[in-house]
């Protein structure tokens, strides 16, 4: 029996200290990563295909990480985490703005990026289906419709009046736990448990910011905010 293939990281980082350090305690744990230096680089490798996860740092030289992000997020869904050296507020919301599914501060700590990265691997690689919900609006044929919205769990595909959405596997984990209770309040901590997979409390705003995703792509009324607890999918 041949050795599974191991997960291909590309790590873009401009710091060469932090990206040999990074780079040498992520192949410690069994991942493969490739290296980059600046944004345009990453892009570049990004093209040449073959990375399971990026892992970016949010200031890059040539162009940052929040623009790469975005280009990498017009024709991909692999996961993507931030690296924020000050954690600030307007990095962190603009990296989740641009597509990021989470992200980190530095300087890192190698068990919590470890724990991240297995976390969105676990999302890309298997999106479970959503629990049979208590009262859908409609049912044909295995999909689950809420106006215009047609949710498949077993496809994992969903269509808005008839078009099919890309959506990357964060949202799509999103959308699926909100179908399984239709019309019921989900607050954000019970959201970072079962999508993000947190076995701690998380940063809220990774809930606050996909949601925001996920609304320009299925309907901004689709899904409603219940100010003080969390957030409903429309019946």
């Amino acid at each position: 029996m041949s050795d599974p293939v191991p997960v291909t990281i590309l790590l873009v980082e401009d710091d060469e200290v932090i990206r040999r350090s990074v780079a040498m305690a992520l192949e410690r744990y069994g991942y493969r990563v490739t290296v980059a230096a600046d944004g345009l680089t990453g892009l570049e490798l990004f093209r040449d295909g073959g990375h399971d996860l990026l892992l970016l740092d949010v200031m890059l030289p040539a162009l940052d990480g929040i623009g790469l992000c975005r280009r990498i997020r017009e024709s991909s869904t692999a996961p993507i985490l931030m690296m924020s050296a000050r954690g600030d507020a307007l990095d962190v919301v603009s990296g989740l703005e641009a597509g990021a599914d989470d992200y980190v501060v530095k300087p890192v700590d190698t068990a919590v990026l470890v724990a991240r990265i297995r976390s969105l691997l676990r999302r890309a690689a298997f999106v479970p289906q959503a629990a049979a919900p208590s009262d859908p609006q409609e049912t044909v044929a295995g999909a689950l419709v809420f106006g215009d919205l047609s949710i498949d769990p077993a496809a994992l595909e969903v269509r808005r009046a008839g078009e099919e959405i890309a959506l990357a596997p964060t949202e799509l984990r999103l959308l699926l736990e909100f179908s399984a209770h239709p019309g019921i309040v989900l607050d954000r901590q019970s959201l970072l448990r079962n999508v993000w997979d947190y076995g701690w409390d998380g940063d809220t705003r990774v809930v606050d910011l996909c949601v925001q995703r996920l609304r320009k792509k299925i309907g901004a009324d689709r899904i409603e905010t219940v100010r003080g607890f969390g957030y409903k999918l429309r019946r």
